[in-house]
């Protein structure tokens, strides 16, 4: 019994391996017959089928379509932003680095030229402001430590910025040209008269060069240093030569004694972010240090 089921099931596995061969003969001999025949109504009975379930399914389709379009299009728009927020980092590092990169050229370049011989200068940073509009005051992260004393003048490698005015530790505030309590001696160059450099009241952006007679022949471009006064029992506090500003106009008031003078400061005294502490300077008589 068992050996007649094994033949029979052999005999139905020939037949259809039989069968097999004439159906792939058929489709790929390229000619006709019942069996191409066969295919080609089976098809046109399917493609009906197929055409309608394609339209019933067009919409889960598009569905799906949608949806893992949007999450893709999420996905790439975070993507874009997270890059643009990096790109905003970096650009912003790199202004501040040529920033600070242009104000260290010029510091270097003001110890070449020689305009502070005579001065151990040391560079700081500045690591607090006034908390004002005045911008009076800045403070530094050098001190006693480095150096530093009571009016040392400071600069940028642009121009005058101030003097020191008290040492706390490690840290030293800088009073500003422009404070309320600041007066510079100044000269007008190249061969000009000389007179005070204060603060306009009122405006603590603006500077004034007081004290100049109104018969005086000066005009606007004209740059002004520090006159570096002293007679011998009174010194300024500031050496000679240490560029100020640059004069924007001039006034001659009618029945006035003296004309009004505008400067506009050589230093960025709001965006500045080093400086240089000239110390260890030659002795000024009435300076205290």
């Amino acid at each position: 019994m068992y050996r007649k089921q094994v033949r029979r099931r052999r005999a139905v596995l020939v037949l259809l391996v039989g069968v097999s061969l004439v159906l792939l003969t058929s489709t790929f001999g390229g000619g006709g017959g019942p069996f191409v025949t066969f295919q080609h109504g089976l098809a046109s009975a399917l493609s009906p089928l197929e055409n309608g379930a394609s339209r019933a399914l067009k919409p889960a389709r598009d569905l799906v379509n949608w949806f893992h379009e949007t999450f893709q299009a999420r996905g790439e728009n975070s993507q874009l932003k997270a890059e643009v927020r990096s790109l905003a980092i970096r650009k912003s590092q790199y202004e501040q680095a040529i920033g600070e990169n242009d104000q260290f050229r010029k510091l270097l370049g003001l110890d070449r030229s020689g305009a502070i011989s005579g001065y151990k200068p040391v560079t700081a940073r500045i690591i607090g402001r006034s908390p004002t509009v005045w911008y009076s005051t800045v403070t530094l992260d050098v001190g006693n430590g480095a150096g530093v004393r009571v009016n040392d003048p400071v600069v940028t490698g642009d121009g005058l910025v101030g003097r020191v005015s008290a040492l706390a530790g490690g840290t030293s505030e800088v009073t500003l040209i422009t404070d309320h309590t600041s007066a510079v001696s100044a000269k007008v160059l190249p061969s000009g008269p000389e007179g005070v450099v204060e603060p306009e009241a009122g405006n603590p952006n603006a500077l004034l060069l007081d004290f100049i007679d109104r018969s005086a022949n000066i005009h606007a471009g004209q740059i002004v240093v520090t006159a570096g006064w002293s007679n011998g029992q009174i010194s300024s506090a500031y050496p000679y030569g240490l560029r100020i500003g640059r004069i924007t106009q001039t006034n001659r008031g009618v029945g006035q004694t003296y004309q009004r003078v505008d400067l506009r400061a050589f230093a960025d005294l709001r965006g500045m972010d080093y400086v240089q502490v000239l110390t260890h300077g030659p002795k000024r008589p009435g300076v205290g240090r």
